[in-house]
């Protein structure tokens, strides 16, 4: 074991957390009527890149199945709170789907997938059951990802993504491993796409735990706290700002 933890990295995968970002993707394709690229940063295997493949169940939506209703995963969460957007019945379109990590696991890769699989605390049974399920669906549908960077990385590959879309930047649990530098270039990267196109930035662990949108339209910045979140995706909460 001693080998292993000395050379694997911490990379949780945690598919669940879709679930608290299904509604944020909702709201923008709403208000903006335009089709999704996604970046992820910190994305490790790409697990999140699918979300729009996954079906998701809501404590208080009881009995309908939001996304793909098709999906072989369908991820539950407790929606805490009242006044949330109206949720799509139906996943948002996406037009480019691109994760970065310093290391990509590879699922093809029977090493990356045992490693991941045994980051999932062993009780968690729901956990590698989504994991699994997850997984095989990545494998069929493949995103591009890219290893690297992430923060210097970003302006390079938001160029090659579709123009007239609404570009959403996020990560879930990677900034507080950025350093105080980093997180400061990225804001600074955001912004100056954002003078450019209309842009998203969806992330917690930036400034503090609450997960956010800093939104970038006509070239105007609005930040917003959206709620708190589970870092499991198993609730999240509503917070008004």
């Amino acid at each position: 074991m001693i080998p292993i933890l000395a050379s694997k990295n911490v990379q949780t995968n945690e598919v669940r957390r879709c679930a608290y970002l299904y509604p944020v993707f909702c709201s923008i394709y709403a208000s903006m009527q335009r089709p999704l690229s996604l970046i992820e940063i910190g994305t490790s295997a790409g697990l999140q890149l699918h979300g729009d493949r996954y079906g998701y169940s809501y404590s208080s939506k009881p009995g309908t199945i939001y996304g793909n209703p098709d999906s072989e995963l369908v991820l539950a969460s407790e929606m805490r709170g009242k006044d949330w957007p109206e949720l799509l019945h139906l996943s948002p379109p996406v037009t480019d789907r691109i994760g970065i990590d310093l290391h990509v696991n590879d699922l093809s890769e029977a090493e990356d997938l045992l490693w991941l699989q045994a980051l999932i605390w062993p009780e968690h049974a729901e956990r590698r059951a989504d994991f699994d399920r997850a997984a095989a669906i990545a494998k069929r549908n493949k995103a591009r990802l890219v290893q690297g960077n992430g923060v210097k990385l970003l302006a390079e590959l938001a160029a090659e993504t579709d123009a007239e879309s609404v570009l959403c930047v996020y990560h879930t649990h990677v900034a507080n491993q950025l350093s105080g530098r980093d997180k400061e270039e990225l804001l600074q990267t955001i912004a100056k796409l954002g003078h450019h196109r209309d842009i998203c930035h969806i992330y917690n662990n930036m400034r503090d735990r609450q997960l956010r949108l800093d939104h970038y339209t006509g070239g105007v910045p609005q930040e917003t706290i959206l709620a708190e979140t589970d870092g499991h995706g198993r609730w999240f909460g509503r917070i008004y700002s």
